[in-house]
C-alpha cells in the first residue's frame, strides 16, 4: 500500500492546480458591465406572417438577418404594407422610439417579442417561437415591437450588432 504521505501528496498536486485554475476563470468570465440592465417596455407589439418576397423593402444591411430595426417612417410604412396588408398603419413617433423586429432565418417559426433588454447601450430582443422544421418558402413568420430609442445605440443581432442611427 502507498503511504499516507503519498496520498496527500498526490492529492495536493490534484487540486492546487485544479483550483488555481478555476480561480482564474471565476474572475474572468464573471467580470460585472459598466451598466445595469434595464428591460424596455414594449409599447406595441405583433407578430404575422411577411411574405419572402418582400424582404427588400426592410432595411438593405438587415434583410438577411435575424433581427433588426426600423428607424424611420418611410421605411416602416414599406414594410407595413407588405407585413399587415389591409390593417391601419399604427402611428410610431420615430423621432422618440425605434421598431424592432425579429424572424428566424432557417425555418417557419411562429414568433413574438416578450422582452427587450439593454445593456451598454446594445438592446437584446428577446422572442418566443414554435418549433417547426418547415423550410421557409412564400413567407416568414415576423415579430416587431415599438421601443423607446433613448439610449438605445446598436441592436444585437445573432453575433451581429447593427448600430442605430440617429434620427433626422
Amino acid at each position: 500500500m502507498y503511504g499516507l504521505k503519498f496520498v496527500l501528496f498526490l492529492l495536493f498536486l490534484w487540486v492546487v492546480p485544479f483550483n488555481m485554475c478555476g480561480c482564474t476563470a471565476t474572475n474572468t468570465i464573471n467580470t460585472p458591465s459598466n451598466t445595469a440592465l434595464i428591460n424596455i417596455p414594449l409599447l406595441e407589439k405583433w407578430s404575422g406572417d411577411y411574405p419572402a418576397s418582400e424582404l427588400g423593402r426592410l432595411p438593405e444591411e438587415q434583410q438577411g438577418l435575424a433581427a433588426g430595426y426600423i428607424g424611420d417612417t418611410e421605411t416602416f410604412i414599406t414594410v407595413w404594407r407588405a407585413f399587415m396588408p389591409g390593417e391601419i398603419l399604427p402611428a410610431v413617433d420615430f423621432s422618440k422610439n425605434i421598431v424592432v423586429f425579429t424572424r428566424n432565418v432557417q425555418f417557419y417559426n411562429r414568433t413574438s417579442i416578450f422582452k427587450v433588454e439593454l445593456q451598454d447601450g446594445a438592446a437584446e430582443i428577446f422572442a418566443m417561437e414554435t418549433m417547426s422544421a418547415m423550410p421557409i418558402e412564400e413567407k416568414v413568420a415576423m415579430a416587431m415591437a415599438v421601443i423607446p430609442r433613448k439610449g438605445v445605440m446598436s441592436i444585437e443581432a445573432g453575433t451581429e450588432k447593427i448600430q442605430v442611427v440617429d434620427f433626422k
